[in-house]
């Protein structure tokens, strides 16, 4: 009976043992659909800049850094932002001031968990390591970098290799109101009063003094080309055309290189008709 009554007990603690032991589900983590994202490959470092800043090698460690205050970041980057505008012509304030200003100063979240000081995002071609953060739209794919170094070379790479940010480079390297209206004007950001924050930035924090040292030893500054000219002196003279079958005024004024609106000025005509045997007077200019 004895042994009845432990087998029983053996048994019911048995099959209450394996009730306990469910099985655990996990709900699945709602992903977010995001296009065009690139495919992950070791960040090229390795940029020709004319030899005056090489990069150091990517060891491929991310190194997080931590920044006190504002004057701490820009104790830090400073050199480096200097080191650009030799080696790429952005002033070094303007760089300083999107810095600052994108990454709040190194404590933003975007900045600490990619290096990404500038809010630079995937873009079509970028095959570096990258993250995702909510910025215009959810779950938007923005770049990561190892050190913020390579974010400081990037983003001089970004400005200079994209054709909507060419004009800005016909600014003084000193301008920085210029080149702070031109990057909102060329969609460097979608805040309207992108300009007045950096400008306010780099004027207190006297950040132009950095731009002073680079612009006074001439490096960043795109050099001009002095051609002599050469006098070329004209006289004007006046030629005859007589109208052909088959003459509009566009091939007559193809044929002497004058403009339509010429032709109609030096004859006096309202309109673009004309007819056969009609003489139309024409100005050519005879090179000495």
């Amino acid at each position: 009976m004895i042994k009845r009554i432990f087998l029983v007990t053996l048994l019911g603690t048995f099959l209450v043992g394996c009730k306990v032991k469910q099985k655990v589900t996990y709900s699945k983590r709602k992903t977010e659909t995001v296009r065009n994202i690139p495919k992950k490959t070791a960040p090229k470092t390795t940029v020709d800049d004319g030899g005056l800043y090489p990069m150091p090698e990517d060891t491929g460690r991310f190194i997080r850094m931590e920044f006190s205050s504002v004057q701490d970041y820009i104790n830090t980057f400073s050199e480096v932002a200097q080191l650009e505008m030799k080696a790429y012509g952005i002033p070094a304030s303007i760089t300083l001031a999107q810095g600052l200003l994108e990454s709040g100063f190194g404590k933003g979240e975007l900045a600490r968990k990619t290096n990404n000081h500038f809010g630079i995002k995937c873009h079509t071609g970028w095959q570096g390591d990258y993250d995702f953060h909510d910025d215009d739209a959810k779950g938007e794919c923005f770049r990561k970098y190892n050190h913020p170094m390579y974010s400081y070379r990037d983003h001089s790479i970004f400005l200079t290799k994209r054709s909507r940010y060419a004009f800005l480079f016909d600014y003084k390297n000193t301008d920085y109101k210029k080149w702070a209206y031109g990057l909102r004007k060329a969609g460097y950001a979608t805040d309207k009063r992108y300009p007045q924050k950096l400008i306010s930035l780099i004027e207190q924090h006297g950040l132009a003094n950095f731009d002073k040292a680079i612009a006074k030893a001439e490096y960043g500054k795109r050099k001009e080309v002095v051609v002599a000219e050469k006098r070329v002196v004209t006289t004007k003279t006046n030629a005859v055309h007589v109208v052909k079958a088959g003459d509009t005024l566009y091939s007559i004024s193809r044929r002497y290189s004058v403009s339509v609106d010429d032709l109609k000025r030096w004859n006096y005509m309202y309109s673009d008709t004309i007819s056969v045997g009609q003489k139309l007077t024409v100005e050519t200019e005879k090179f000495n």
